[in-house]
């Protein structure tokens, strides 16, 4: 009974580890903070695949509360998901695919997960379907995918900016104050 036990921790351990949730390497992960919505963004892999074709992959976490409930209930209407179901949505990762130069990109995917990392519901842009061609369009400035777009075609923005000059001394010296003593009386 121990031996099944033990299997069953490893094997369950092994499932775990090899979950969405756990599979990026932390050496690419990148922390992009809030956006406008206080929603919280990290970029989990980018480069360029076996094809050089530049991709990013980015994580959106659901920090405020009322665009996760938007959410929930987009999936309970659109996709038929029951409340329990869509209700245990933790964060959603979106593929992208760029152009050369990084100026345009598709979603490639946009897969929403639970706290364990299992997928709740999925899109693949794949072009199997009307609904799922993949679309390309500008990047939008400042947005995530533009982020994320720096990392994949290898001009990062997480190189160190240039350190401003030091301010230059003045060749003036500052007036003193004087203070005269009053007289007593």
């Amino acid at each position: 009974m121990k031996k099944f036990i033990v299997c069953a921790l490893l094997i369950t351990l092994i499932a775990a580890m090899s979950a969405p949730s756990f599979a990026w390497d932390a050496a690419k992960q990148k922390a992009l903070g809030q956006d406008k919505n206080k929603m919280t963004w990290y970029i989990l892999d980018y480069g360029k695949d076996s094809a050089d074709v530049p991709f990013a992959v980015s994580r959106k976490y659901y920090t405020n509360p009322t665009i996760k409930n938007e959410t929930i209930e987009l999936l309970m209407s659109k996709f038929a998901l029951s409340p329990e179901k869509a209700g245990s949505l933790y964060f959603t990762e979106y593929g992208y695919e760029y152009s050369k130069d990084g100026k345009q990109f598709a979603v490639t995917y946009l897969k929403h997960y639970d706290m364990l990392g299992n997928e709740i519901h999925g899109t693949v842009y794949d072009g199997s379907t009307e609904a799922t061609t993949k679309t390309f369009g500008p990047v939008p400035a400042g947005s995530t995918p533009a982020k994320a777009a720096a990392y994949a075609v290898g001009k990062s923005a997480a190189t160190p900016a240039k350190k401003a000059a030091p301010a230059k001394k003045s060749s003036t010296v500052p007036a003193k104050r004087v203070v005269r003593a009053k007289k007593s009386k």
